[in-house]
């Protein structure tokens, strides 16, 4: 049993430190976070929303953009075909980068009321924590790298 856990874990470990997919994913995570900013700076600066419920709803618009660019890009070798399992994966998706928007809205939050942070530099902070989160999760849940 003890060779089994530690394959299982050498087998997701080998299947994150994919160079290739490690930089697609960062790129479409770039993308993802000029959405998240540009929305987020909308949403705060032409709206009577603050940076948390902001951030809440600039968060989804780059989880639609980000997950659309994955399906067909860095994961597209990945994943059954067909509207369901689409269907599925986007669910998944939305419930894994749930753990990273919780992070990244903790950083937000505490460095904007906890210590004066401008809201930007703080999500910016909150969305490079979240991303090794998003990263792992994604690739190990959501598509299932580690089965190829």
């Amino acid at each position: 049993m003890i060779d089994s856990v530690v394959e299982a874990v050498q087998m997701r470990t080998r299947a994150l430190l994919s160079a290739t997919r490690l930089t697609q994913f960062a790129g479409v995570g770039f993308v993802g976070a000029i959405v998240d900013f540009v929305a987020l700076y909308a949403l705060v600066e032409w709206t009577v929303l603050g940076p948390v419920v902001g951030k809440a709803i600039s968060w989804e618009l780059s989880i639609v953009v980000i997950f659309a660019i994955n399906e067909r890009w860095t994961f597209s070798e990945f994943g059954s075909v067909g509207p369901r399992a689409l269907g599925r994966r986007f669910l998944r998706s939305n419930a894994v980068r749930f753990a990273g928007f919780l992070v990244t809205l903790a950083v937000l939050t505490g460095l904007v009321y906890g210590f004066g942070v401008w809201y930007l530099a703080a999500n910016a902070v909150g969305v490079g924590i979240g991303f090794s989160v998003n990263y792992t999760c994604e690739s190990l849940y959501t598509w299932k790298v580690h089965r190829d």
